[in-house]
């Protein structure tokens, strides 16, 4: 984790955006910053690999930067697979600011989201990808972050609004999973050896369908395993060791 090189890929990144208008760009601010700080050598870059067009490709193999949406990942990453190591990088919002866009342009105060994150969050996402996670070759990394997150009032969201743009703010932490030992930083903060799907969807303040996604993910990575029943629940065991 290097926080002074995180911070100036960030400043970068404000700093053309304030340019050209945020949101005005097809990359977001957030996916720029990582992928400056992962990779600041330019030539290592929205590399052509096949295909597709590969994040990062340097020492360490392909490096793909996925804020959403991995069931748009699968081909892509079936096809980098075969030939080289691949990381996913998924950022997490451990600390995020809540800003409010109005129709007419005026922004809310930032409201701090009670809502913390962390590196658990990528387990609902890793379900879409089921049957590449037991691939030797694909890691992952998790930079857990400050972000400030624009809202669109109004529009054609069930809430009322629109995520429009996250701004990096800060790097809290960056987890790397590469092996076995380490897929127990996946696991929500605080969860005990043996628990229930229920302590796993609380502590992972997940809604009950991403909670049964996020579970599944964890046993198919075996991170976890089910060991028996008590009553009519599911009693779960952690299998790595806990960091």
């Amino acid at each position: 984790m290097d926080q002074t090189r995180f911070l100036a890929a960030c400043r970068q990144v404000m700093e053309s955006r304030q340019k050209a208008g945020i949101g005005t760009l097809g990359e977001k601010s957030l996916h720029a910053a990582l992928k400056l700080y992962l990779e600041p050598r330019e030539l290592h870059r929205e590399v052509t690999v096949g295909r597709y067009i590969a994040d990062i490709v340097n020492e360490q193999g392909i490096l793909e930067i996925q804020t959403a949406g991995f069931d748009k990942l699968r081909n892509k990453l079936s096809f980098f697979l075969e030939s080289s190591p691949v990381t996913i990088v998924y950022p997490s919002a451990g600390v995020k600011r809540l800003i409010t866009v109005t129709e007419n342009g005026s922004v809310s105060p930032p409201r701090r989201s009670p809502k913390p994150g962390g590196p658990w969050e990528i387990l609902p996402e890793l379900y879409r990808i089921r049957p590449l996670l037991t691939q030797p070759r694909l890691s992952f990394c998790v930079p857990v972050l400050e972000v400030e997150e624009y809202r669109l009032k109004g529009g054609q969201s069930r809430r009322g609004y629109t995520r429009w743009e996250r701004m990096p703010v800060r790097l809290l932490d960056e987890v790397w999973i590469k092996k076995k030992a380490d897929l127990s930083k996946l696991l929500p903060a605080g969860l005990p050896e043996k628990f229930t799907a229920k302590d796993f969807y609380r502590l992972g303040r997940f809604s009950q369908m991403a909670g049964s996604m996020a579970l599944l993910a964890a046993r198919e990575l075996g991170a976890i395993t089910q060991i028996g029943t008590k009553g009519r629940a599911y009693i779960y065991q952690v299998c790595v060791p806990k960091s």
